[in-house]
């Protein structure tokens, strides 16, 4: 069952989704970090789904200044906010009595896996980390499109610094788009993936404060892989078409108790059948047996002893 909630960071509300499983707690937890720009509406709920029937109790949440948490002004991107905001979510599940504060793992898709890398260096008493097609270096986002792409935001990266500072509305980006089009990221085949995991009706606002680009650059979570002491689980999309391969690989290496899995998938593909359910059946492996979880006969789950 998910009960929607919300929990504190940074003096504003960040709503949350508790999906606890079937079976007495309390429950080991995951908690869930979407990508960039994304929110919890574009497909967290078959994970919620997925990993609640393998016994493990699932918190997601939007990111401060996207969805529905708040935070002004909207689409705003910075790492740091984010980083108080999943430990934030952290200290919330393990405050909840049906959760076990001894049994935590996170869990981040995309850009989110920068975030969930970077948190796990910060909290070495995590019990886990998963991330999937994950870009783990801002700048190597940026840098793929070339410099001549990335020279066209100097002028409203300018600008919205400069409106920031005045206190004037920001200035917007598309964080998306097609080949040639303004946006940060337009390779290939990207905004037809970001659509992709959007469910129907669902108006996705692809657009960035132009400054948050900066922050971007400068934001590099595989070079915090060493610190990373729990097991860390990386799949790794071998098509990838939005960041090179050999950092996902890297972090792998680098990380103490990293694990490297190869998937013939393409930044998006991961997302939906039939490559999904592979990886996520790799996830619930790994997780279950870090979160000392095993199925029970009829459906439940049980803690191993």
């Amino acid at each position: 069952m998910t009960t929607r909630t919300s929990f504190t960071s940074g003096g504003d509300r960040c709503a949350a989704w508790l999906t606890v499983p079937e079976g007495s707690g309390p429950h080991p937890v995951v908690v869930l970090v979407h990508g960039g720009g994304a929110t919890h509406e574009m497909m967290l709920g078959q994970y919620e789904k997925w990993f609640s029937q393998a016994g493990l109790a699932v918190l997601a949440f939007d990111f401060r200044h996207l969805g529905e948490s708040g935070g002004e002004p909207r689409q705003l991107v910075s790492a740091r906010r984010y980083a108080e905001d999943i430990d934030a979510a952290l200290e919330f599940a393990r405050a909840r009595p049906e959760l076990d504060a001894g049994r935590v793992a996170l869990w981040g898709t995309s850009f989110g896996a920068s975030h969930v890398v970077a948190a796990a260096a910060r909290h070495p008493t995590l019990s886990a980390a998963v991330v999937q097609c994950p870009v783990l270096s801002g700048r190597a986002v940026a840098l793929r499109a070339g410099l001549r792409h990335l020279a066209r935001f100097t002028v409203p990266i300018t600008s919205d610094l400069v409106r920031a500072a005045l206190g004037r509305p920001r200035r917007y980006v598309p964080l998306v788009g097609r080949p040639g089009e303004p946006a940060f990221v337009n390779q290939p085949g990207a905004l037809e993936g970001w659509q992709s995991v959007c469910p129907p009706g669902y108006e996705f606002d692809n657009r960035v404060t132009a400054a948050s680009g900066l922050g971007m650059l400068f934001y590099n979570a595989a070079a915090r892989a060493a610190r990373v002491r729990c097991p860390l689980l990386v799949c790794q999309s071998d098509r990838e078409n939005l960041v090179d391969t050999a950092i996902a690989e890297k972090v792998a290496a680098m990380a103490p108790r990293g694990v490297l899995r190869h998937y013939d998938a393409d930044h998006f593909t991961v997302y939906h059948p039939p490559l999904v359910e592979r990886l996520v059946a790799d996830q619930i492996e790994f997780l279950t047996t870090h979160l000392r979880v095993r199925p029970q006969t009829g459906g439940t789950a049980q803690t191993h002893p």
